[in-house]
Order: C-alpha cells, then structure tokens, then sequence
C-alpha cells in the first residue's frame, strides 16, 4: 500500500517559521540559532525551532501569571469545563492533521497517531473537563474548649497553585502535552509547555487550536528548545509546579533544580523496566497478539511497556517458538502506509542508544529473533526477542525504550516476585493468567504503581498512574492529579 497524502494545511504548518506560542500569538525569538526537525523515516529535514533563552522563557511565565491572576482566575469551574471540552471538539475536528504531525515529526505509525494519540487526547481531554465543577474542601468540626460561649468550626480549600511548567518527552508528544494541559486548567492553574526539540510540531499547533476554542491569551503558552531551555523554566521564580514526563536520570536532575527553587512543587512520571509474568496456564496461543501490541507499540518507545518476560519453565520454549515466528510477520515500512505494523524509532540519538543493546546482544549471541538494522533511509531496526544472561545482564536491568524485549525462565512463584521486583525501576507489571488465587497473592507483593492482569500498556483517565520507587513522584488521572496541581488551606473561625 502506498502513503496516505499529506494534507495541505500540515504541508503548510511545516513550511513555517516556527517561533514560540506565547500570550496567545507566535513569538519570533531573539536567539537566531535553530533545532532541525528530522522526519525519522527518511532522515530529511521537515521543519525547524526556535531554542528558546530566558527571554523567551521570562515572556512565556509572564503571560501564564498574568492569564493566571487576571483571566483564568475569573472563569467559573463550569466555564473552564466547557472551554476544554471545546478544544475537545476542536481536536477532532482537526484530528487528521495532528495526527499527520505526530507521525512525521516522530515516526508513529499513522494508524496510531489517528486512533491513540489523538483519539485519546480528545478522551482525556472530556474526562478532564468533567473535573471542573467537582473540586472541593472539607467541613470540620474543631475540638477547642470553649471559654466564654464562643464556637468554632472549619473548612478547608483547594486553591490553584499557580503558573505550571510541563515538560513533554518525545515519545507521545500530544497525549501526554494534553495530560498536562488539562490537569493543569481544571484546577484552575495555567501553564507553560516545553516539548521535546525532537517532536514540538503537534503541541504548537495545538496552542494556536486553543485560543480558537476560546481559551485566554496566555494560559497556554509553548516554548521551544533544547534541556537548557527546560532548566530557564523550572528556575523561574513564578513557577509554581513541575510537571516532567522522562527519563529516570533527568527526573532526578529536575527533582533537584525544583528543590532548590524554593521547594517548587514537582510531579515525576518517569521510565521502567517492565516486568511480564507468564505463569504456567497462560493461554500463549490467546495472549501473544496482545502482549506483543503492548510491548511494541510505537516501537516499544512507551515507558509503560513490558521489556522483561518472566515465562514459566514449562512453556519457556513455546513461548520463545511462537514470540519469534510472530515477529517475522511485522510488515517494516514508513509510518504513512496504513497498512504497516512497525517503523522507525523516533530520532537519530535514540537510535545509537538501542543499536548499542542490539550489538551487545549479538556480541554475546543471546539474539532469538530479529536483532537486524534495516539498510535504507530512517531509523528503522527489526523487532528482537533475546534471552537473558542472567539478573544482571544489561538488556535485563537497564531501560532501553526500543523494540528489544528480553525473556528468563522461572520455576516458582516466590523466585519470580523476588526477579520482578530486582532494580530501581517501578512503573508498571502484568501477570498473565487464569488462577485467580496466585494473581491475587503476586498483586500486593508487586513493587510498582500500576499492576495489568491478562493486559499490559492501556492507560484509562479514571484510574491513577505512576510509577513507585525510582520510576516517578505523584499520579496523574483520576482525582489524584488534583493533590500537585492544587493548595490546601485551612480556614478556622471563632463566632
């Protein structure tokens, strides 16, 4: 099948001279030096960005405080609902076009730009705004003694902590700059988004989508540029949150810098090294098609997916047989085709990084499937199945964020809790199987913030996600993202 047509409107959208979203208007920056934009599957050059300084970034934080303290303050919880659901409207309306972004500027197949990217941002979006109209205090009845008849009583609020810098990794640069979006004007706070240099196309047209849904000047604004430009934010005086979506060891880096910004509040949804628990019953025949969705989706490029499977001693060969004759069958091929299954990874220094996994797996022959570098235009390398050496074996421990998924035989329940749980990382798990007693007991033991029994990867705006131990601070979706995004003030009174 051949590539879909680009629209002209994106055609359009490319050959502009990107500046920065701020107050409602592109901004030309002052800073003349620009980021190329590579389209991963040929390696051409589609577009380019400002990288933006502190000028650029004092203008953007200016205008969100400003939106924050004299527009979106006056705007009624059920004026903010409607107004996302409005952007909503504006994001189906527009869907083909995002999507088309999304997969040139990242390498997503097209198919999934249309039907996750920007099919789920327009769910998340809804949910979000449904929030609105529902955040609230407490009423309490204090226990102080009465000296002379007087009583007292209290309440508490949920305040907008203020001006937010999100910042949004490359992966799925739409969704999770939603993400933020949203969590960010529901409870009443504006924002500033800094999106990965690699894939910023989809989050500045999304800016421009907003002031036409009638959202205020200034409470979205979008600066780009490199890591430099992201510190300049977080350092701002008038940030008042973080919000990072990224890797562990930036994470960390950023959880620092806000630290010593006087204590700004900071939400860290960072990477793992996902565990998949085949017990001995599993149906493979029935689970594969779903586990090898989850795990190679968007090329594997997902912090949620499965890297490490933990298969049962007994069904160990089975699974590697079926595993490797299913990866065969990807079609390879340029993410425009809507026909094709896999395709490049998003950027050139990506690409080195898992290369360097798939030359040690060769180097020490733990290669089952796969494991070949495509010889054409694009970063494209073949889906890999590879056995592991052991616990500490670097494709086992370390996150590599690509299509190379590893695989260890276990023999007992007990020795395969103590294996998921080895290393820093907690972000997700699944266990795959119908006996409910032994899912039920590996639940509590599991060391990670999001447990899938019989799935893996699906994310649903009505349930909590985050990662425990080194793999992230604070949860997004559900009501929990109102915590970080909000102040609690106690009121006491005395009548």
């Amino acid at each position: 099948m051949s590539e879909i047509t680009i629209l002209a409107s994106v055609q359009q959208f490319l050959q502009r001279q990107h500046g920065h979203f701020i107050d409602g208007e592109q901004k030309a920056s002052l800073n003349t030096q620009r980021f190329e934009l590579i389209n991963p599957a040929t390696e051409q050059t589609i577009s380019s960005i400002s990288i933006g300084d502190k000028h650029d970034v004092e203008q953007a934080v200016q205008s969100a405080h400003h939106a924050f303290k004299q527009q979106w303050a006056n705007i009624s919880p059920y004026e903010k609902g409607v107004l996302l659901n409005k952007l909503a409207d504006l994001v189906e309306q527009h869907a083909e076009e995002l999507a088309q972004l999304e997969t040139l500027n990242s390498g997503k197949m097209i198919n999934i730009s249309r039907h996750l990217e920007v099919a789920q941002s327009v769910v998340f979006l809804r949910y979000f705004a449904g929030w609105a109209t529902k955040i609230s205090g407490k009423t309490m009845q204090p226990s102080l003694p009465s000296m002379h008849g007087e009583k007292y009583t209290a309440f508490t609020l949920r305040q907008p902590v203020g001006v937010v810098a999100g910042i949004v990794p490359w992966n799925f640069s739409l969704m999770i700059g939603i993400w933020k979006i949203a969590s960010a004007l529901t409870t009443g706070c504006t924002i500033v988004l800094k999106p990965s240099e690699y894939t910023p196309l989809s989050l500045l047209r999304l800016a421009e989508i907003a002031i036409e849904a009638g959202i205020p000047k200034g409470v979205i604004n979008v600066v780009t540029g490199l890591g430099e430009t992201g510190q300049l934010l977080i350092a701002s005086p008038l940030v008042k949150k973080v919000s990072f979506t990224g890797s562990v060891p930036t994470g960390i880096a950023i959880g620092k810098m806000a630290m010593d910004s006087d204590l700004t509040r900071v939400s860290l949804e960072l990477g793992g090294k996902n565990a998949v628990a085949i017990l001995a019953d599993a149906d493979i025949d029935q689970y594969l098609p779903s586990l090898l969705q989850s795990s190679l989706v968007h090329q594997g490029q997902v912090c949620a997916a499965p890297e490490r499977f933990f298969v049962h001693q007994s069904r160990y060969d089975e699974f590697v047989a079926k595993c490797s004759a299913a990866m065969q069958q990807f079609k390879i091929s340029s993410p425009l085709e809507e026909d094709a299954h896999f395709g490049p990874l998003s950027n050139a220094s990506h690409f080195q990084k898992v290369k360097h996994y798939l030359d040690l797996a060769r180097e020490n022959q733990q290669i089952l499937a796969g494991g070949e570098i495509l010889e054409q235009h694009g970063f494209y390398m073949q889906p890999t199945l590879v056995r592991s050496t052991g616990m500490n074996d670097p494709i086992f421990c370390e996150e590599i964020f690509g299509p190379i998924l590893a695989v260890m035989p276990f023999e007992h329940e007990d020795e395969l809790i103590e294996k998921m749980n080895q290393g820093r990382f907690g972000l997700t798990a699944s266990v795959w199987s119908n006996d409910l007693s032994k899912i039920m007991r590996m639940i509590p033991q599991l060391e990670v913030g999001t447990v899938w029994v019989n799935m893996h990867t699906f994310l649903d705006p009505s349930v909590p996600f985050g990662g425990a131990k080194a793999s992230g601070i604070g949860r997004e979706f559900s009501d929990a993202f109102i915590e970080d995004y909000t102040e609690l003030k106690s009121v006491m009174m005395c009548y």
